[in-house]
Parts: structure tokens; sequence; C-alpha cells
């Protein structure tokens, strides 16, 4: 199962993309620079100010020597403050300061250091990372670029990326649980892509799918000899880096693996397997030695503390104390959010997960629905989360793909990488609230995103006549629905 990766590759020119020429390979570079910027000026143009820059805190504290940010501050005459913060264990300081621990993987405040020495606690990060998020839709172009499939489905994959999946709503808002994801998507996007990229092609690849080698080189087989064994790909290697730095960002992307012991450069299972297990185990072992030296544990204990918190004050949410931060039968419940969980439609009262906000709409008996009415909605999103099926069905172009599982190793490593960061995700016990949507799919994102490709590839190549205007109609309602999303949760506050 060695030589082909399977991955969409054609036999010919025509249906091989913009990457035969130079003047083609420019207009390419071109068109991601315009998705990059049409989407930076629509994510900026749907933005409404938060404060929840934690991750601006936590660089501050590193520019001082510190691990703990300064916590609380109470921010007077304009000052900048972070009393209101969540998600963060006050400890004991040895220099009269009070202090607290983030539990978050520090990457985006790595990010932030040169520009909070700049300007401190008024750094802009809602900015700097909605550009960065601008820059992850140029990324998403050149990935699905590596699938050598046509313009049409390279540029309707990825504008439904940037605008038919929740990355449009974590983009626009960019507070700190939507700043991990945008960090984590756009090194997941470049690892997959350079995964693709660097799997040497077949003579007789069917152009899309099947591996011709998939069963001849049994999985347990390992190199002859030691050296063998031992011996690193280096491409494969920096794959593996920046997959670790993708983890180290959003911790359950580290889940995907299998798609990198499948796919990409070595030649062999092993070989891949090991050369991006041990790229990968630079950056996240640096994260765990942090972790150590910062709290004394390996695993973070701020997480067993916000859970405790968070059980014990928000009941409403079915959060069980005497169940584990990850745990089993977290599953049922959060599946339903994730695949089952709909808009309330024609609402007697907002979204108000906790039921503290007791107010009706519509009072009156002439009183007349609208679409973005807050006195009197038609529908509303729900705060805990939406049906990922209903706010992006266009996902629904990768059934096609899902009979090639075991005969391509794209495939195969895709949707093993897919379901593993999903159930790991869904055995959270908190799911993301307040959202639109369900944000943890943007921790699969990467990997789902080339099967769409490769489904909406598929779906247009039966010469059916119907199968165009399908494919565009799930991208043009994922976009709809986001749209309305994204009004919605600024009208509400979120």
């Amino acid at each position: 199962m060695d030589r082909s990766v399977a991955q969409g590759r054609p036999t010919d020119a025509v249906a091989s993309g913009w990457t035969r020429t130079a003047s083609e390979r420019r207009l390419a570079v071109a068109a991601g620079v315009v998705l990059a910027l049409a989407a930076l000026a629509i994510y900026l143009a749907t933005r409404t100010d938060r404060f929840y820059d934690h991750f601006v805190w936590q660089a501050s504290a590193f520019l001082e020597g510190q691990a703990a940010i300064r916590y609380p501050v109470q921010g007077t005459g304009g000052a900048i403050g972070n009393w209101f913060f969540q998600d963060v264990l006050p400890v004991p300081s040895a220099d009269g300061v009070g202090r607290g621990l983030l539990p978050f993987p520090p990457l985006p405040a790595l990010i932030l250091l040169p520009f909070v020495a700049l300007w401190g606690p008024a750094t802009d990060d809602q900015t700097i990372f909605t550009t960065l998020a601008a820059l992850d839709v140029a990324l998403c172009w050149w990935m699905v670029g590596r699938l050598r499939v046509s313009a049409p489905v390279r540029l309707g994959t990825t504008v439904f990326f940037a605008f038919g999946t929740v990355f449009w709503y974590s983009a626009q808002l960019a507070t700190t649980w939507y700043q991990a994801h945008i960090v984590a998507v756009g090194l997941g996007l470049l690892a997959v892509g350079l995964a693709i990229d660097a799997d040497p092609p077949s003579a007789d690849d069917d152009p899309g799918f099947d591996d011709p080698d998939a069963g001849s080189t049994p999985l347990g087989a390992l190199p002859a000899t030691w050296r063998d064994r031992l011996a690193v790909d280096r491409r494969q290697f920096v794959i593996g880096i920046l997959f670790g730095l993708a983890a180290t960002a959003r911790l359950t992307v580290i889940f995907a693996a299998p798609f990198f012991m499948l796919v990409g450069a070595g030649g062999t299972w092993w070989r891949r397997s090991w050369s991006a297990g041990l790229g990968a185990a630079i950056p996240v072992g640096l994260l765990l030695a942090y972790n150590l030296i910062t709290t004394g544990q390996v695993l973070h204990p701020a997480y067993d503390y916000l859970y405790r918190l968070e059980t014990a004050s928000y009941t409403a949410l079915g959060y069980r104390p005497d169940w584990s931060v990850e745990d089993p039968r977290y599953l049922p419940q959060n599946a339903g959010i994730m695949f089952l969980t709909t808009p309330d439609i024609l609402p007697a009262r907002l979204p108000d997960s906790l039921g503290v906000n007791d107010t009706p709409v519509c009072r009156g008996p002439d009183a007349e629905r609208g679409l973005f009415d807050v006195a009197c909605p038609l529908a509303v999103p729900s705060d805990i989360g939406m049906s990922v099926l209903l706010t992006s069905p266009a996902f629904l172009l990768l059934i096609p793909t899902l009979r090639h599982y075991g005969r391509s190793r794209l495939v195969s490593g895709a949707l093993l990488a897919v379901v593993l960061v999903v159930i790991v995700n869904l055995m959270h016990f908190s799911q993301g609230w307040v959202q639109f949507g369900y944000r943890f799919s943007n921790d699969a994102v990467p990997f789902v995103l080339p099967l769409v490709a490769l489904g909406f590839a598929r779906l247009t190549e039966t010469g059916r006549r119907w199968a165009m205007p399908v494919a565009m109609g799930l991208i043009v309602v994922s976009i709809a629905v986001n749209a309305w999303g994204v009004a919605w949760g600024n009208l509400l506050g979120w």
C-alpha cells in the first residue's frame, strides 16, 4: 500500500488544475491572494469588538519573565482590565501581584509577543487573528490545489471553508478560544497540503481515489533492519513538526495522527509514521515540559479546577461533577449537540441555556416576526451549538469518498483522523458554549476538506446534469446559514 496516495492526481493536463505552467501558477497565486483579501474584508465587516483577550495577558506575562498572568486587573479610566475573565486558575505569587494560570496551550500568546511588546495590553488581538484567519483561507486554496482537482472544485471547496463553515464565525469573533482554532487550522492545512504534495503518485492512479497497492503490504510489516527502521524522511519530519504545532494550539488535533501515518513522504507506512512522529514530538514535548515547569504537572491542573467550577455553576448544561473532564458518558448528549440540535423556530424567548433571561419576545397580538428582529424573531440559533449538517450541509459532499475507505490511503487516513478527533471532542464535558454552530468542528476541518474536494470532484465527474447544481447548491446554503449565524451572534452579543 505504499506506492500511490490515490489523491486525485489526474491523468490529463485539463484536469490538473492551475499547476502546469508558470503563468497558471502565477494565476493560482493571484487567486489565493484575492480569496484571502476578500475573506479579510468580509470577516472585518462582520466583526463585533470583544475583549476576551487572555493571550494578550499571557504574552505580557512572558515578557515579564512569568508564566502566570496578572489577575484580576480592574481597568479604570479607559485602562484595559481582565477581572471578568473566565478560565483562569488563581495562584499565589512571590511578587505580591495577583496572578492566575491559563490552561490554554500558549502558542497563540507566542505569536502575539512582538505585538504586545509594542502595544502592551491594548494590543488589538482580534484584528491580528482575523488577519491570520484570512491567511488560512489562502492556505486552504493552496492545499486543495495539491489534489489537482479542477478549478471549479478547488474554488468551491475554498469558498465553502471560508464562508460555509463555522470558521467564518470563528474568524470574525477571534477571541481567546477562536484564536486557538485559527492557529491550529492554519498549521493543519499546511501540514495536510505538504503531506499530499510529498506523497508520490502512481502512474496508473484512478484520478480520484483508488490505490492499486492498497492491500499489497501488511500494515504490521516493518523494514528489515534497525537502520532502515530509524531512517528519517526530512520532508515528513517537517510535516510532523507542523502537525505537532497545530496540536499545541488545539490539543485534540493530535488524534489526527493516522493521516500522517498513511499520507506523506517516506515510501512506507513505518517511515512516514516514524518521521512525522519524531517531528510532532518536538512541539508536543515542549508543551508538556512547559506544563511541568510552570505547574509541576504534565497535564495542566487548571482544566480540572475549571471543570469543578463549571459543573457546580452550569448545571443546566448537563455537566456531571462525578464524571471526568473527558468521559465517554458525555458522548450521547454531545453527539446530540453536534448532529441533532436545531435553531429555535418561532421562539417565545431568546436563547439562554442557564435560564437567567426570562424576558419573552413577540409581546402583543399584532407582533410580526422578522428574520433579524431581536424583539420578535422568526428563528434564532441555539447558544449551546447547532448541528454541523444544518450549518454546513456541503460537508455531505464527502459521501462519494466513503466507499474508497481501505482502497485509498488518503481517504482512509482522512476519515480515521476525522473520526478520532470528533470522538475525543465529544467526550469533553463542554462543547464550546456560547457559540454559533459547532466550533469544535474546526479541529477536524483540515482533514475533512480533502474529502469534500474529492467527493465534489467525483460527483461532478459522473456526467449527470444535476451534479454540479446540487453541489453548488449545498455550498450556497452553507454560506447563507453561516451568514445568518454570524449576524445573530453579533445581535445577541455572543
